[in-house]
């Protein structure tokens, strides 16, 4: 049976009197991106580091890889981006990468170096010092330490927050590529569109309690809206029609809400077509990702998955 990659019962830490992360237990399967989201001081940074042997947790356990958390074995088998990392900025990219490979209790190799460096768009670079680049392509460097030693297991904290939308493409990329080799990536970032596109799961952390694990699309789908109708006009005589049928039609900036269930179109579109309004297009209005983040931390409820909702669905359709 093969191990999850993360597994962890009841984490708890506290700094003096101050409760940073509270009863989390988690599982991350092996070969998943799995996002791990909340707003500043929720506990995140707090829960990484008590993963990778930074920070002794005040109570509870982990395994990593169906290892011990503190087995030193299972650290060869990781790697990490940290959200601060400096490299010292008169050396070589090249060097950067040889003297991490040793520092990882590995030889020295530079083919190696130049083959992770391409993986993430640093190709031809191997001779340009560290303060000659932008901090996009530093942020490039820093992941491209974190691929030494082909590890099993990945965590990245904010990857790609200082890259261009051609380079969170190019990275986006090269996750999913890691993710289809049946490597796992613990993924932290505030970019909400990163999360939405990239990862299979996540879970939403406040306070240092963990609100909702599962996949996103379940909540998304679990939380539907009503519908979106465009159309070029709505004529009064509609209007007054609609709404002897209990029915309303609210106008958006591009778009006129409809605030009902499925079931209710029929009636919306033989009304619309008997007073010659023109449909071009109807679809459903979901909440975003965004909406969802601020909406779970203000009421700061649990969110549960739907009875219906797939354990877990990768984002190329098929069930890790």
């Amino acid at each position: 049976m093969v191990s999850n990659a993360i597994e962890t019962v009841a984490l708890k830490k506290f700094y003096g009197s101050h409760m940073a992360v509270n009863h989390v237990s988690l599982i991350v399967r092996p070969g998943e991106i799995f996002g791990f989201l909340g707003p500043n001081g929720a506990g995140k940074s707090t829960v990484i580091k008590m993963l990778l042997g930074l920070v002794n947790p005040t109570a509870g356990t982990a395994r990593l890889l169906g290892r011990s958390y503190r087995d030193p074995s299972v650290r060869r088998q990781i790697g990490y981006l940290p959200e601060l990392f400096r490299f010292p900025p008169w050396l070589l990219v090249q060097e950067v990468l040889t003297w991490h490979q040793k520092l990882a209790g590995l030889m020295a190799n530079q083919d190696q170096a130049r083959d992770i460096l391409a993986q993430v768009g640093l190709e031809g670079r191997e001779l340009h010092r560290v303060k000659s680049l932008s901090k996009g392509l530093q942020q490039r460097l820093g992941l491209a330490v974190a691929l030494i030693g082909d590890p099993q297991l990945l965590f990245l904290d904010e990857p790609t927050s200082a890259m261009d939308p051609l380079g969170r493409h190019e990275m986006a990329q090269l996750f999913r590529t890691i993710r289809d080799s049946g490597r796992t990536i613990f993924l932290n970032s505030h970019l909400l569109s990163d999360m939405e596109h990239l990862c299979d799961r996540l879970a939403l952390i406040d306070h240092g309690n963990i609100l909702y694990t599962g996949t996103l699309q379940a909540v998304l789908d679990n939380r539907h809206s009503g519908y979106r109708i465009f159309l070029d006009q709505l004529p009064e005589s509609c209007v007054e029609e609609l709404s002897r049928h209990d029915l309303s039609l609210h106008p958006m900036q591009e778009y006129w809400h409809f605030p009902y269930s499925r079931d209710r179109l029929p009636v919306l579109h033989r009304i619309l077509a008997h007073h010659g309004a023109n449909v071009y297009e109807v679809e459903k209005d979901k909440k975003s990702l965004e909406d969802w983040f601020i909406e779970s931390l203000k009421t700061g409820e649990a969110l549960s998955l739907p009875a219906n909702a797939p354990d877990v669905v990768r984002k190329d359709g098929n069930h890790a």
